[in-house]
């Protein structure tokens, strides 16, 4: 009976003992890892909008839980980005990312201070510059997307020439920018050579905001635009503001970042878009598991990096579904290259030919070979700056 009972105490040990075990090791696999993120604005604006969808698309892919994800909007380009940053890591973020392009400085201090965090910023250019192994730039290649919108804008333009509505030498396109940046002027150039590839006579007008989300302010750009005979309207500003004034205007437009249907039903033809998830989901589960991945990251088609939104039908041509299909596959196989040097020109001259002059474009020659501006070549910040022919600003 004894014998007995040891035995059972035994066995009852060596159980306890299994289940402890597992239990300790089940423990282990709880995650720790959390993910802080720094927006400029709110779900109100399309730019932060398009990346909190991101982010959902990151939570979604490596089953992160909400608590795993620290998300804090509305910080400006100051001195509060720096403390947003502070304060994730001191939540324990182990990845933290911020979005505006002026975090950028800030973000790099708070590198500095904790270098067992990874950092990551979007739109940047100074992470490769700064020496540091915990910091890294991040832009989809948009351009590409906003090429493929121009050829919709283009079509349309078409539209209205061979029905009387305007002549070729009218279609004038208005583009509400936000700073004179790169990045913008890169957008609204490959937006123009989208739509020049389908309809040659088209001209450009740019009116900048000196904003990034001002939605009054956007909507009076855009109006001045369509006042000084602009018969289409495109923009790389982050509300609804353009699409808003098109729609009581009766004037198409192309918007960014998000559909503008909603906004701009009878005016709204696509918008190009970015999706930021491509980059959080990969660069993410990299830090999870200790790995590395690109100081400078840009990605396009080819990589689900970037897109249009759905052409609305009511608006667009009947072609433009079917054409823009056909430029997508293009820009995968290389057929079609965005900034393509044979299609604009600086003051009558080839990029190649200002190159070889030298001087203040002599800085271009590391992008430009084989026909082509190479637009983000190492880079994740847009570069293309270059004011082409057929494009005015005010």
């Amino acid at each position: 009976m004894k014998k007995t009972l040891v035995v059972a105490m035994v066995l009852l040990a060596l159980t306890n003992t299994v289940f402890a075990k597992a239990a300790k090791k089940k423990a282990k696999k709880v995650p720790s890892f959390k993910v802080g993120v720094i927006y400029i604005g709110d779900e109100n604006e399309g730019y932060t909008e398009a990346h909190m969808k991101g982010v959902q698309e990151m939570k979604t892919t490596l089953g992160l839980t909400d608590a795993q994800v620290i998300e804090k909007k509305g910080i400006p380009e100051d001195e509060k980005c720096y403390d947003a940053a502070i304060d994730l890591a001191e939540q324990g973020c182990n990845y933290i990312i911020a979005t505006s392009f002026g975090h950028e400085s800030y973000l790099i201090q708070a590198a500095k201070e904790y270098p067992k965090i990874v950092f990551a910023h979007a739109t940047g250019y100074q992470a490769a510059m700064t020496g540091l192994k915990n910091i890294h730039n991040f832009m989809p290649s948009v351009y590409q997307s906003r090429y493929v919108s121009g050829i919709v804008a283009g079509l349309k333009l078409n539209e209205m020439i061979s029905s009387g509505k305007i002549s070729a030498a009218d279609a004038k396109i208005g583009y509400v920018g936000a700073y004179p940046y790169a990045e913008v002027v890169s957008g609204y150039t490959s937006f123009f050579l989208g739509v020049r590839s389908v309809c040659p006579s088209a001209t450009m007008e740019v009116r900048y905001t000196n904003s990034w989300a001002d939605m009054t302010l956007e909507k009076e750009t855009a109006e001045a635009l369509i006042a000084n005979k602009c018969v289409l309207i495109s923009q790389h500003a982050d509300t609804t503001g353009a699409p808003t004034a098109c729609e009581a205007h009766g004037v198409p437009c192309v918007g960014y970042n998000v559909d503008m249907t909603s906004v701009a039903p009878n005016a709204a033809l696509t918008s190009a878009a970015l999706n930021w998830g491509a980059f959080y989901a990969m660069s993410a589960k990299a830090v999870m598991n200790g790995e590395s991945f690109d100081v400078d990251w840009s990605k396009g088609y080819s990589d689900n990096a970037v897109y249009i939104t759905p052409i609305n039908t009511k608006v667009a041509t009947s072609d433009a579904v079917a054409k823009t299909n056909a430029a997508i596959e293009g820009i995968k196989n290389g057929s079609i290259k965005v900034f393509d040097t044979k299609s604009f020109t600086v003051g009558g001259k080839s990029i190649e030919a200002l190159i070889a002059e030298g001087g203040d474009f002599a800085k271009y020659a590391r992008y430009v070979s084989n026909g082509a501006f190479n637009e983000q070549n190492g880079f994740a910040a847009p570069a293309f700056d270059l004011r082409i022919d057929g494009i005015v600003e005010r």
